[in-house]
């Protein structure tokens, strides 16, 4: 027996040295950790439980027969992040430069597959040459395989790439389908097509960081969420908005015990909106003065900044947040800003996560650009994601809801559940201005006349108050009450049930 324990630990630590120490201090003299340490950050110590270590490609072409690391080239298992079940690969580019095997490839779907049995998430941490080369068309199956689990898995559990090296070709499309992507500035980049080839094909001259990097992704693209500075950076923090998400979509949302009183006012916000209707204010304050502790995880910071979604809680639990941003674009729906919600709502949706939605927004982003663009069908996506959301919705309308965009934006008509506005709101077809232009536009040469209609106007419909005699508002409000009147609306929802009518899935507006 003590041959055999001996020839174990022998095995187990030839696995463990990955592609062998020089390859190691080159994954070390590019700021990255490798495949293990990464893991060891991310999950709580001592909790990972390591899937077939022993593991070696199958493959004999072009000299591959002699070449075999157990493992090849990603490390799976289950582990726990603060004492909750999560199952995690991560792949190691020390080993055949982390390159997907048919072998690897089955490894990854081994543990989404035990992942939907048991419920519980999925984190990959990418670091992959893409597709292994010698092995044709079985690397190409492999990640056919596994972008069939992420097809099954979506909805069913929470999904999470981090992208810590490369992402290149095939590789980039598991990410694409999974719910959120972390990125690490500098060293992680994805694309469907290297530089090279751009080069050849389209005679455009990038780099790798301009193509692909997480500037480009969480700035430009949207393709990515969140970018971190170097790889513990990117890890602490996947942890913490782990913290955030259910397990899976039939459990209900976390919660964490806090001191921070639902009942607190907070009489800063009764002076948030400035008295000037065209004057901006930053949202995310508002945000801030609502949730527990001051704790918003925001999603896509850098993108569509108009528009901010991400995770807060309230009474210890989870809740999405989709917040219009006057600071930027007065807080206009344009075509980005509306695909980045509709995603958010949508993934609220899946989880059973409650909906907070708050509204300050002139309507949608005129112009050539968003038409051409196609921002009829854009904005038609946050539309149909707010109209078929089932989960508690309660929505605080700040300022102005003009026009299709307050019809967007979880309104009454959408089934929102509770709907609030503070006495700042204005809540119209479109704004004063504009509105008398068109109604008196008989007497658009008179200055003193156009401006007493654009008063009259505000006086009569620019107010809450029309919307709340219709029924259209539960309540008007006072903005120091908010946190208080928002903690109570959830707590009663908790046990809402509501069902749309059977269908195998609706067409939403792609």
């Amino acid at each position: 027996m003590q041959e055999i324990l001996k020839e174990l630990e022998t095995r187990r630590a030839r696995a463990r040295a990955g592609g062998g120490e020089r390859r190691i201090e080159a994954q070390h003299s590019k700021g990255k950790l490798t495949a293990r340490e990464r893991l060891d950050v991310l999950l709580d110590e001592g909790s990972f439980e390591e899937w077939d270590m022993f593991v070696e490609h199958r493959s004999v072409e072009f000299g591959m027969g002699e070449q075999k690391v157990p493992g090849d080239g990603v490390v799976t298992g289950w582990g726990t992040i603060n004492g909750r079940l999560v199952f995690v690969y991560s792949q190691d580019f020390t080993v055949f430069g982390g390159s997907l095997s048919e072998a690897h490839a089955e490894k990854i779907c081994k543990i989404m597959d035990q992942a939907m049995k048991v419920g519980a998430p999925v984190i990959g941490l990418n670091d992959s040459g893409g597709a292994r080369i010698q092995e044709g068309v079985a690397s190409l199956a492999g990640y056919a395989e596994v972008f069939q689990r992420n097809v099954l898995a979506s909805g069913v559990i929470p999904q999470i790439s981090v992208i810590m090296g490369p992402c290149a070709g095939g590789a980039v499309y598991s990410p694409a389908m999974t719910d959120y992507i972390f990125m690490v500035k500098d060293s992680a980049y994805m694309f469907v097509t290297g530089p090279d080839v751009v080069k050849t094909v389209t005679h455009e001259i990038v780099t790798a960081e301009d193509l692909g990097g997480a500037a480009t992704h969480t700035q430009k693209s949207g393709v990515a969420d969140l970018a971190f500075d170097n790889d513990v950076e990117a890890l602490l923090e996947t942890r913490r908005f782990f913290d955030f998400l259910p397990e899976n979509n039939k459990a209900r949302v976390p919660v964490r015990p806090t001191k921070d009183d639902p009942e607190r006012l907070e009489p800063s916000l009764d002076t948030l909106v400035p008295a000037n209707p065209n004057k901006p204010y930053d949202m995310k304050e508002a945000i801030l003065k609502i949730v527990d502790d001051a704790d918003f995880f925001e999603i896509q910071p850098d993108y569509a900044k108009n528009i901010l979604v991400g995770f807060g809680r309230i009474e210890g639990s989870t809740v999405g947040f989709v917040a219009n941003q006057p600071m930027v674009l007065a807080g206009c729906l344009d075509i980005a800003a509306s695909t980045k919600a509709a995603r958010f709502v949508r993934f609220c949706d899946c989880f059973g996560i409650p909906i907070v939605t708050l509204v300050d927004v002139p309507g949608f982003m005129p112009g050539t650009a968003q038409e051409y663009g196609g921002i009829i069908k854009h904005g038609a996506k946050l539309l149909y994601a707010f109209a078929e959301a089932t989960v508690p919705k309660v929505t605080l309308i700040t300022r102005k809801a003009y026009g299709g965009a307050y019809d967007v934006m979880s309104s009454k008509h959408l089934r929102g559940d509770l709907n609030y506005a503070w006495p700042s709101a204005e809540i119209a077809v479109m704004g004063p201005k504009g509105a008398v232009e068109i109604i008196f536009r008989a007497d658009m040469g008179d200055a003193r006349k156009i401006e007493a209609r654009t008063e009259e106007y505000r006086r009569r419909f620019a107010n809450p108050f029309v919307a709340g005699s219709r029924g259209f508002l539960d309540d008007v409000i006072g903005p120091a009450t908010t946190r208080p009147r928002l903690a109570r609306a959830l707590a009663m929802l908790r046990t809402k049930k509501l069902e749309n009518p059977w269908k195998k899935h609706g067409n939403i507006p792609l």
